[in-house]
């Protein structure tokens, strides 16, 4: 039987430390979407009433049996219209549907990425490091007006995504007449398009610090762009480190000194259609197009295995996660509420920062 970790109220005492029996049971709702019945509950300090759906990634949804349908489409670079088509329901009810799988899938990346840190920064574990940054280009709306850059970062041995964000460049390349016509109208229109790639880079960057606060001699190898050792160097401050390049026209297959970065580039570009160059899927906002990459971000870190020949995801091979997250288990307990969250690998009695839920020993990371 379902019992509440704690009351979903932020602004209740029994939020951040809740005491035993904290809430009274006030019967049950039978959802027309469900076929058994969903336990209510009233907290004794706030009496304000929930239910376990409350703790549920899919708390209000009308049809949550099609989620997990949703999410293999759109991660098998299928466009939301199609995927609408699929499932036979209206394109403005599968966006919204998918903005909040979105969003819950971004919350609980950023949930286990911040455990695993904290755990890092309390323990005396420490190792090597090496990492691989890449940008790739992309659009929002118009290519050859509204070009973006995508900062992606990974660790080589495990292949966990630290981090993917895209951001508006200046258009570059061949400039015809009608081409900078279409630019200036953009500018009139909008504002001059400024570049913003440093923006994301520089986050990117300190993503993967924060990730490894105890990592030593952490190695970056990167394409020859000026503009990196910056980043480099100011995310990495105090940190022994070397940086190695490689230029951006040298073969790309695999053996190459980049490839692990390339490949993911490659993988990204086939799962998510909306991050091509050139697609009719292609994203009218850059919002939703981070939010879409986020997604992906957590798919791809604690669902998916490393590779097809492998069984383990690279959270699990970073020694994150005790085990892959199952598709059920990804969309199940809401993380709206940080370090407080229910664990996504329990039954939702304890919380993402209890460190009961994850035995992995914190030496396997560098190991």
């Amino acid at each position: 039987m379902f019992q509440p970790p704690r009351c979903p109220n932020p602004r209740c005492s029994q939020h951040a430390s809740p005491e035993p029996k904290f809430y009274l049971r006030n019967g049950f709702y039978s959802p027309k979407c469900r076929a058994h019945p969903v336990p209510r509950f009233i907290c004794r300090s706030c009496r304000k009433s929930f239910s376990r759906q409350t703790f549920r990634a899919d708390y209000h949804d009308k049809k949550p049996h099609l989620n997990p349908q949703v999410v293999t489409m759109v991660t098998s670079g299928v466009g939301l219209r199609k995927t609408a088509r699929n499932l036979g329901i209206p394109r403005k009810t599968l966006v919204l549907k998918w903005r909040k799988i979105a969003r819950h899938g971004r919350r609980l990346d950023l949930n286990l990425k911040s455990r695993a840190a904290q755990a890092a920064q309390a323990t005396s574990c420490s190792g090597p490091l090496q990492i691989q940054f890449d940008e790739h280009e992309t659009y929002e709306m118009r290519r050859n007006t509204r070009p973006l850059s995508v900062a992606t970062m990974v660790e080589v041995r495990t292949r966990i995504v630290i981090g993917a964000i895209a951001a508006p460049i200046r258009p570059k390349g061949r400039m015809t007449k009608k081409r900078l016509a279409a630019i200036a109208n953009e500018d009139v229109h909008f504002g001059v398009r400024k570049d913003r790639s440093s923006v994301a880079c520089r986050s990117v960057f300190r993503s993967a610090r924060k990730l490894w606060p105890k990592a030593t001699d952490v190695l970056l190898e990167t394409d020859q762009k000026a503009t990196y050792p910056s980043y480099f160097n100011e995310a990495f401050n105090g940190v022994p480190r070397s940086h190695a390049t490689t230029s951006g026209k040298a073969p790309r297959w695999a053996g190459t000194p980049l490839f692990p970065i390339n490949l993911t580039e490659a993988i990204l570009r086939d799962h998510a259609g909306r991050v091509r160059r050139d697609s009719w899927l292609v994203s009218k906002l850059r919002t939703f197009l981070n939010l879409h990459l986020a997604f992906y971000v957590s798919w791809k870190n604690w669902v998916l295995p490393r590779f097809n020949r492998d069984v383990h995801a690279p959270g699990v091979l970073a020694g994150m996660a005790p085990r892959n997250l199952s598709i059920g288990e990804f969309l199940g307990w809401r993380q709206a509420w940080g370090c407080l969250s229910p664990c996504p690998f329990g039954d939702g009695r304890r919380s993402v920062a209890d460190p009961l839920e994850c035995p992995l020993a914190y030496k396997l990371r560098l190991a």
